[in-house]
C-alpha cells in the first residue's frame, strides 16, 4: 500500500497538477506566449504520462497485487517481489520520460517565447519557480530512469546490477550471478528523490507568491532575493541526497559533508518564506479563499522545513530514521504545504479558465476543516516518531512495549484522515457547480492583478492574446504612488 500511495500521490497527483497543469496553462500566459514552444512534444509528454499511469494502476490487477516494496523500491527486496513490482517499474519509466519531455519544453518556452520587454527580472516568481523545477526534472530524472531500467533487467533478464552475491531466500541460496550493489540503487534513487521534493514545493511557492502579492495589494518584499534563493536552492538540491542514507555506514566524513549541505539548503527556503511573510506587513489584505489557503501554506511549510533539520543531522537521525517522525515531516511539506498551495491556485485561476468565480462560502467550508484535519493527522506523527515507533508496521506498533502509550494517537489520526476526506466534498461540489452556475466575471481581470495572464480574453482562445503583448514594468506593480488605480498591469504603457 505504501508503495502505491507514494507513487500515485507524487507522480500521478502533485507533479502532473503542479507542473503539468498549472505550468502548461499559466506559464505561456504569464510570459505572453501563444503556446508552449513544442506543442507536439507536449502531446508526447501527455501520452507518455497516460501510458505510465495506466500501466502503474493496472498493477493492482496483477497476481500478488501491486508493487509492495515501498515507494523507494529498495533492492534487493524490489528485485524479489511479485510481478506487480515489474509493472510498477515499467509505469515509472514512462512517467519519467513524460517529465523529461515536459522539462525540455518548459525551459525552451521560457527562454525563447517571452514577450518583448519581459526581461528575466520582470518574470513573475511563478515562472521562475517553474523554470528551476524544469531544470531539476531534466537533470535529476535520467539517473532514476537508468536505475529503473537496470532494476527491470534484474527482474526480467536476471542481471545483478543491484543483487549482491550470497543472498539466501527462505533458507535457500539464490542462484544469480551476483556482484551487484544494493546501495547503488539508493544513491541513484535519492539523487532524484531529494530534488523531487523541490519539484513538489517550488511550483507551490510560485502559486502562493502570486496570490499573496495580489491580495496584499503591494509588491512582493525582496523579489530579487527570492529569485536568487530559488536558483541557489535548485543548484544545492543536487548535493544533499545522501542525508537519507546516514544509516548505511557511509562514514563520518561523507556524513559530515551531507550534513553541512543539508543545513545550507535550508537557508534559501527560509529567505523565500521570510520574504512572503514580510510581504504581508502593511498590506490591505483580502481574506478570500485563495488567500486563506496561501496564508495557511506559510506556517505549514515552515513546520515541515523546521522538523526536517533534525533529520539532516546524522546523530539525531540514528533515532528518528524510519520512524513516524519522517512521515510527519515529509507530509507537512507536501500535504498542508504543496496541496494547500494547489488548492489556492485552483481557486485563484478558476475565473480565468472558466469565466466564473468559485463560491466563497463553499470555499471557506472547504478550507477550515481541511486545515484542522491536516494538523490532527500529521502532528501526532512527530510524537510517535520521537517515541521511537517505526513506520511501515502492519499493526501500528501494537506489538512493541515502547509504543503502548501512544497507540491511541492512531485512532486520532484515522478520524482526522476521514474528516479530511469529507472536507473535500464541498470543494468537489464547488468545482462542478461553479463551472455552470458560478458567478460570471465582470471583466478579464476579476482580481485586479498585474501579470499578463489577466490581459487575455476569458477564457483564453486560440493564440491566447488578441494582440501581441509588450511588457513595460515588473510583475507586482501594486499601490504605486501617484497611479490612478492600486494595480498597474505589466502591459500598461503609462501609469
Amino acid at each position: 500500500f505504501g508503495a502505491m500511495h507514494g507513487t500515485i500521490m507524487v507522480f500521478l497527483g502533485i507533479v502532473p497538477l503542479a507542473v503539468g497543469a498549472f505550468g502548461n496553462y499559466i506559464v505561456p500566459l504569464q510570459i505572453g506566449a501563444v503556446d508552449m514552444a513544442f506543442p507536439k512534444l507536449n502531446m508526447a509528454s501527455y501520452w507518455s504520462f497516460f501510458v505510465g499511469g495506466t500501466v502503474m494502476l493496472a498493477s493492482f490487477l496483477a497476481p500478488g497485487g501491486a508493487a509492495n516494496s515501498g515507494w523507494t523500491s529498495y533492492a534487493p527486496l524490489a528485485n524479489l517481489a511479485t510481478v506487480g513490482q515489474t509493472i510498477w517499474i515499467i509505469g515509472m519509466i514512462f512517467l519519467i520520460t513524460s517529465s523529461l519531455l515536459g522539462a525540455v519544453n518548459f525551459i525552451t518556452t521560457i527562454f525563447q517565447l517571452r514577450a518583448p520587454g519581459l526581461t528575466f527580472m520582470r518574470l513573475p516568481f511563478f515562472v521562475w519557480a517553474q523554470l528551476v523545477t524544469a531544470f531539476l526534472l531534466l537533470l535529476a530524472f535520467p539517473p532514476l530512469e537508468a536505475a529503473g531500467i537496470m532494476q527491470l533487467m534484474d527482474r526480467v533478464a536476471h542481471t545483478s546490477f543491484f543483487m549482491p552475491s550470497g543472498l539466501v531466500v527462505s533458507g535457500k541460496p539464490l542462484e544469480i550471478s551476483g556482484g551487484g550493489n544494493v546501495l547503488l540503487w539508493q544513491h541513484l534513487f535519492w539523487f532524484l528523490a531529494h530534488p523531487e521534493v523541490y519539484v513538489l514545493i517550488l511550483p507551490a511557492m510560485g502559486i502562493v507568491s502570486e496570490i499573496i502579492a495580489n491580495n496584499t495589494r503591494k509588491p512582493l518584499w525582496g523579489y530579487k532575493s527570492m529569485v536568487y534563493s530559488v536558483l541557489f536552492l535548485g543548484f544545492i538540491s543536487f548535493i544533499v541526497w545522501a542525508h537519507h542514507m546516514y544509516l548505511t555506514g557511509m562514514g563520518t566524513t561523507i556524513s559530515a559533508f551531507f550534513q553541512a549541505t543539508t543545513m545550507i539548503i535550508s537557508i534559501p527556503s527560509v529567505v523565500i518564506l521570510t520574504c512572503l511573510l514580510l510581504s504581508l506587513w502593511g498590506g490591505s489584505i483580502r481574506f478570500n479563499t485563495p488567500m486563506l489557503f496561501a496564508l495557511a501554506f506559510l506556517p505549514m511549510f515552515g513546520l515541515g522545513g523546521l522538523t526536517g533539520l533534525p533529520l539532516g543531522l546524522n546523530t539525531p537521525d540514528i533515532h528518528l530514521h524510519d520512524t513516524y517522525y519522517v512521515i510527519g515531516h515529509f507530509h507537512y511539506v507536501v500535504a498542508p504545504g504543496t496541496i494547500f498551495a494547489l488548492f489556492a491556485g485552483i481557486y485563484y485561476w478558476f475565473p480565468k479558465v472558466t469565466g466564473r468565480k468559485m463560491n466563497e462560502i463553499l470555499g471557506q467550508i472547504h478550507f477550515w476543516p481541511s486545515l484542522v484535519a491536516m494538523n490532527f493527522i500529521f502532528m501526532p506523527m512527530f510524537i510517535q516518531g520521537l517515541a521511537g515507533i517505526s513506520r511501515r508496521l502492519y499493526d501500528g506498533g501494537a506489538q512493541y512495549a515502547h509504543a503502548q502509550g501512544y497507540l491511541h494517537l492512531n485512532a486520532v489520526m484515522s478520524i482526522a484522515a476521514w474528516s479530511l476526506a469529507i472536507a473535500q466534498i464541498p470543494f468537489i461540489i464547488n468545482i462542478f457547480w461553479s463551472m455552470f452556475k458560478g458567478k460570471k466575471v465582470e471583466n478579464d481581470n476579476p482580481w485586479d492583478a498585474t501579470t499578463l495572464e489577466w490581459a487575455t480574453p476569458t477564457p483564453p482562445g486560440h493564440g491566447n492574446f488578441l494582440k501581441d503583448p509588450v511588457v513595460y514594468r515588473g510583475p507586482y506593480e501594486y499601490s504605486v504612488p501617484g497611479a490612478t488605480k492600486d494595480f498597474t498591469p505589466q502591459n500598461q504603457e503609462n501609469v
